[in-house]
């Protein structure tokens, strides 16, 4: 017999060989969401949190925007920070010179490489992205024999796998150091990422980077996925901010690594709440309740079954624990909850509830959670054992 954990049945994986490395772009792709703007002061904020929790390269922005954006992009170059730090670049040698004119150590350059792309957006063919894609790598290769270079493919998930191939092959005799794989509108699945990657792996020599969007909701799927076919980096950004659906969220791949796939990428997690909240609201947005990872719902628990299941072993319930990403756990008390829920939230109050008390209480907690349509306040909770007391007290006399 089996006695395996359904999810300890093996993989066959790539995991391990090599250091995964975290590549953050919420400078650059995140700033892409419709809306969203990051003033100067927040990117370099951004940028020294990131520095700070571990990021391994800080994808700054596209310097040949000019203004604000390369000002702000060349004080983060200088900022002395721990990890690498990157320009974004079209395929052309007057952006990649303003990157290198930056002082970024990195940089990428990006070209499509899908037919729909080349024809109609570049409105070109084949041919000249192969010699595009040569000519700038091998400019920035002699410009600064230094700098890194990843080469990306833009919409290389509806891109014709041997053109693929041919893009890459020729990056990689130019000098580039990695190819971003880049799942442009999230189409990708993660039985096919990770049959796709492990071929580029095997038949380019180049590092792979997954680029993934979260279209259809697998874009951190297709993240793990595409590092067990051999991906040694991971382009994220901070609450899965992004064009469109957005990216894979760096906190659910770098969790999603550690508790499912038992790679601890040395991290800080427990700044991930605090760092989600400040770039939430650089970003005008809101952290939602139920956001995986660091959504305040991750640890509240309301029903009764599940909250029992807490109170007695948090790890009926919970992968890892609250404080671990910044969060605490919370006991809720509402239409789905039972008595010892009920018994919990008053130990917090101070006052030790007997079992008859909470069973008398419950159907008054959930009828007036069914009439508010949620969930209830401290202070009404404590207003419905008045209640009750007041009503025992006059029975009594």
């Amino acid at each position: 017999m089996d006695k395996r954990l359904a999810y300890d049945m093996p993989v066959e994986s790539m995991l391990g060989l090599a250091p995964i490395m975290i590549d953050d772009t919420t400078l650059r792709d995140g700033e892409q969401t419709a809306g969203v703007v990051f003033a100067n002061k927040e990117k370099i904020r951004i940028a020294r949190l990131l520095d700070e929790i571990g990021v391994h390269q800080i994808e700054a922005g596209i310097p040949a925007m000019g203004g604000d954006e390369r000002d702000v992009i060349e004080q983060i170059a200088h900022l002395g920070l721990n990890a690498s730090v990157l320009g974004w670049n079209r395929a052309n040698i007057p952006d990649i010179q303003t990157s290198l004119d930056c002082g970024v150590d990195a940089i990428a350059i990006s070209l499509a490489t899908s037919d729909i792309h080349i024809e109609t957006k570049l409105m070109k063919d084949r041919p000249w992205v192969i010699k595009t894609i040569s000519e700038c790598v091998t400019y920035a290769k002699e410009k600064n024999p230094d700098v890194y270079v990843s080469v990306n493919a833009e919409d290389a998930s509806r891109t014709e796998v041997g053109f693929l191939m041919e893009y890459a092959k020729a990056a990689k005799d130019a000098g580039a150091d990695r190819l971003r794989f880049c799942d442009t509108i999230g189409v990708m699945e993660p039985f096919r990422t990770y049959r796709l990657v492990k071929h580029l792996v095997e038949h380019t020599g180049l590092e792979i980077e997954m680029h993934t969007h979260n279209d259809f909701g697998m874009a951190v799927a297709n993240a793990i996925a595409g590092i067990h076919g051999g991906a040694t980096w991971v382009n994220v950004t901070i609450g899965g901010l992004g064009e469109r659906a957005g990216n894979a969220a760096l906190e659910e791949v770098v969790m999603a690594l550690k508790y499912i796939e038992e790679l601890d990428l040395g991290m800080d997690t427990k700044r991930f709440r605090e760092v989600a909240e400040y770039v939430m609201a650089a970003a005008g947005r809101q952290i939602p309740v139920w956001k995986s990872v660091v959504g305040t719902n991750m640890f509240a628990h309301e029903s009764g079954i599940h909250a029992d299941g807490v109170i007695k072993n948090p790890k009926t319930y919970e992968v890892f624990s609250p404080e671990e990403v910044g969060l605490v756990r919370q006991i809720v008390v509402g239409k789905h909850s039972g008595g010892k829920a009920i018994q919990l939230k008053f130990h917090e109050y101070g006052i030790e509830l007997s079992k008859e008390d909470a069973a008398e209480m419950l159907p008054r907690v959930r009828e007036m959670a069914v009439e508010l349509k949620r969930a209830l306040f401290d202070k009404e909770l404590l207003y419905v054992f008045k209640d009750m007391q007041a009503e025992q007290k006059a029975k009594g006399a």
